[in-house]
C-alpha cells in the first residue's frame, strides 16, 4: 500500500517538476514536431511551461548542451572549436 502511494507521488512530482532527462525529451519533441532549432525549442518550452530562463542551465543534460553548442557554433554565436563535430 505504502509503495503504491510512493509511486503515485513520484509520478505526480515528475509531471509537475522537470529533471534534465525529461526536459531534454520535451525539447527534442518540440524540435521534431515543430521543426525548429534546439535554441528556439528551449525558449519555446520555457515560455509554454512558465519556466524562468535563468533556471535552464540546471535542466540541460550533457547531450542537449552539446547539440545547443553545435547549433550555436554553426550560427556563429560561439567560436568554432577544433573538436570533432556532433552528428545528428
Amino acid at each position: 500500500m505504502n509503495s503504491d502511494i510512493n509511486q503515485e507521488l513520484e509520478k505526480v512530482l515528475e509531471e509537475k517538476f522537470f529533471c534534465p532527462s525529461r526536459f531534454a525529451q520535451e525539447v527534442e519533441k518540440l524540435v521534431v514536431i515543430e521543426n525548429i532549432s534546439y535554441i528556439d525549442a528551449v525558449i519555446a518550452f520555457c515560455e509554454i511551461n512558465k519556466i524562468d530562463l535563468e533556471s535552464v542551465p540546471k535542466l540541460l543534460s550533457k547531450p542537449l548542451k552539446e547539440k545547443i553548442k553545435f547549433e550555436a557554433m554553426e550560427l556563429n554565436f560561439l567560436k568554432k572549436t577544433s573538436k570533432a563535430r556532433l552528428v545528428f
